[in-house]
């Protein structure tokens, strides 16, 4: 993260580090739009203080610098980020068990990957970069203490060597070694279903048939897309299902069956995986949107199904239309 030092400090030069302070605000923060915040914030506190920069680093040092402080200060005294697994036991899929819509800034949100992935570089070094956005990764992260997560993030996602974490921590090294160990601990000792796990690196040919079989809620073809012990979130809903045919289940509840005859729009690259708009026929004519569908695969079925369901800040986000027909 530190090339070569330059005391040049122009908005253009700022600028072209949005990109990746955005994926690492995002994963700070687990917020698409808590990262847009941040990252804006460095750029003007950096454009405020270039006149000072003296160019003892390298601008990208002195930018992560300042967006740590940022995210450090966002965090402090708040509740972490989930997605509906962290907060208890699944449930039975009945839809009596829903429960409350629960407040929007609980909740890991998604992001699509063109705003924090590299646009070029060497596609190995892309999926793997990839890999550290995916929902369940995003979500693990959220259990760490703040100076652990931006520690891990620092080192083992971006690579930085220990010196140079430390100097952006403002620390030592023997303290970003041990914050390290201990993030690793932390992580190694999530239950199952709140670890990340690997996922198929092309997962659209799986999804176009999940896509088709969805938009005809042909469930017999469904539950056999489904790993076995597939999970299923609703976020913002604490309720959450395990096991294919619970998904099956729940979906052909009486207010689930509703999403019959849903139409399903590409919404593009979101969280490392192809992710879909679900439109929903409103009564009234036309779709209504309903869930921006962000679903992993492995082993060559679906393991996660999450369905983001609050539409009105993600949809304009995600550039998808207010409503179909």
């Amino acid at each position: 993260m530190s090339p070569t030092a330059d005391a040049e400090v122009s908005p253009d030069t700022i600028e072209q580090y949005r990109r990746e302070l955005t994926g690492y605000c995002y994963r700070m923060l687990g917020s698409s739009f808590e990262a847009d915040d941040a990252v804006q914030e460095t750029m003007l506190r950096a454009w405020r203080a270039a006149d000072a920069f003296e160019g003892r680093s390298s601008v990208r040092s002195w930018l992560y610098r300042i967006a740590t402080n940022i995210c450090l200060d966002m965090l402090r005294g708040r509740q972490r980020r989930a997605l509906p697994i962290d907060l208890g036991p699944a449930s039975p899929p009945v839809e009596a068990l829903l429960g409350d819509w629960h407040p929007d800034d609980i909740w890991i949100s998604p992001i699509a990957d063109e705003r924090v992935l590299p646009e070029h570089g060497d596609p190995a070094d892309i999926a793997v970069a990839r890999d550290t956005i995916r929902l369940a990764f995003i979500t693990a992260l959220q259990h760490l203490p703040a100076r652990q997560r931006a520690t891990l993030i620092l080192c083992e996602v971006l690579k930085v060597p220990a010196a140079e974490a430390a100097a952006t921590l403002g620390t030592s090294v023997a303290a970003v070694n041990s914050a390290l160990q201990r993030a690793r601990a932390t992580l190694a000792a999530l239950p199952e279903e709140q670890r990340p796990t690997e996922v198929d690196a092309d997962q659209s040919e799986l999804l176009a048939r999940y896509v088709d079989a969805f938009q005809r809620y042909d469930m017999e073809r469904l539950v056999t897309l489904l790993h076995d012990d597939a999970l299923m979130t609703m976020p913002p809903y604490a309720f959450w299902v395990r096991g294919a045919h619970d998904v099956i289940g729940w979906m052909t509840e009486p207010t689930p069956s509703q999403c019959a005859n849903s139409t399903m729009v590409p919404a593009g690259q979101v969280n490392g995986v192809p992710a879909y708009a679900q439109y929903k026929p409103d009564p009234a004519g036309g779709y209504a949107p309903w869930a921006l569908q962000v679903h992993e695969a492995s082993g060559g079925k679906i393991s996660r199904l999450t369905f983001f369901l609050e539409t009105e800040r993600i949809f304009p986000a995600f550039g998808l239309p207010p409503r179909l027909g």
